[in-house]
């Protein structure tokens, strides 16, 4: 794999992750006129629950579903500058033009009830190929590697960034989602803290471990290769499964066999692994109901400077749909008091995932 940084018109950088033996040489002008990036970004605390909140007004206009011609992830075209200034690409990389978080944001820090704070931290774009019109789930396994590669870089580029604490990879999918441009892409999150889910868990495993004196992320994969009843693939390196205790309608956790804190740690075998697995499993989600399943694919790794002992690396699948045409909503109880109900067990889902027709052909 080739990695080339450039830079974009307005000062953002950008950087091509290149497997094609022949790619050229990435030296393409952004000529458009841009103006300065917005990054007037504002953390707050909250006092009762102890929970940061980025404020970010300035993505009230940020691109919203555009026409495909007219895409800003697809490749630049004579007459039609885009984000990315080259022909073609495998996979790129840039700064979010409507960042929650930069580098550059500024503010007071004000202290108190409510501690206040600029929305230090970065946002990046990932484009996982530049044909529009496909999916993740149709890239050859090479690119799902160099996809892997360049997550890998980004935590370790992101995670040494002054005032970066936790870096967070995903990709959103599909309309119910939410999602305002369709080209196939995912983003990367430098949080200025530690999030509160990734606290939970630490916290969790931390007690765990103090009194069973092992991690709670090995027990959980000895449960549930063991019963099998949940597990969607084995292979050397990963498990695939529906955890016990899912959230979600369609939900399945992609586990290293092994306790490894985040993506940069995974050796070069579990990369390889890892494409090919994941491709079975999104083969099988969009078998589920014969549709591509919109979904929310997040890693969840340590955070920087805390917990890096106590972490288990592991993607997170999740849907809102319960049945081929109806959503799951959070209720009140849910958003109200953050306690789940599902109306799906997971045994039947694993049990229909197994049974899925593989999309894709694998």
């Amino acid at each position: 794999m080739r990695r080339t940084v450039r830079t974009l018109a307005d000062g953002r950088e950008i950087t091509y992750f290149d497997d094609t033996p022949d790619a050229p040489a990435r030296e393409a002008v952004d000529t458009r006129d841009l103006p300065e990036s917005a990054t007037a970004s504002q953390v707050r605390r909250d006092p009762l629950t102890g929970e940061w909140v980025a404020l970010a007004a300035h993505r009230q206009t940020r691109t919203y579903k555009p026409p495909a011609g007219l895409c800003p992830l697809c490749p630049s075209t004579p007459g039609k500058p885009t984000e990315v200034p080259e022909p073609a690409y495998d996979v790129v990389v840039f700064e979010n033009r409507f960042p929650s978080f930069s580098q550059h944001a500024t503010g007071e820090v004000r202290p108190g009830l409510v501690p206040v704070g600029p929305g230090i931290g970065k946002c990046e774009v990932m484009c996982f190929t530049d044909q529009h019109t496909t999916s993740f789930g149709e890239l050859p396994p090479s690119r799902v590697r160099t996809v892997v590669d360049a997550w890998a870089d980004r935590t370790e580029v992101l995670g040494a960034l002054p005032g970066v604490e936790q870096v967070f990879p995903f990709e959103n999918r599909g309309d119910e989602i939410g999602v305002t441009l369709s080209h196939p892409h995912g983003q990367i999150y430098g949080y200025p803290f530690v999030t509160p889910r990734t606290a939970l868990m630490l916290a969790e495993a931390g007690r765990y471990l103090a009194e069973r004196g092992r991690p709670v992320m090995g027990d959980v994969l000895e449960l549930e290769r063991s019963a099998g009843t949940r597990v969607l693939f084995e292979s050397e390196h990963w498990t695939a499964f529906v955890p016990s205790a899912a959230r979600w309608p369609v939900e399945v956790h992609v586990v290293p066999n092994r306790q490894v804190p985040d993506l940069p740690a995974l050796s070069t075998a579990e990369r390889d692994d890892f494409a090919e697995l994941y491709l079975m499993v999104l083969g099988r989600l969009d078998g589920l109901y014969d549709r591509q399943l919109p979904y929310i694919a997040a890693w969840h790794q340590a955070p920087v400077r805390t917990g890096r002992d106590l972490a288990w690396l592991h993607l997170e699948v999740f849907s809102i749909l319960r049945t081929a045409d109806k959503l799951k909503y959070l209720a009140g109880s849910e958003s109200g008091m953050a306690v789940w109900v599902n109306d799906v067990t997971p045994e039947d889902l694993a049990a229909r995932l197994r049974a899925a027709p593989a999309r894709y052909g694998r």
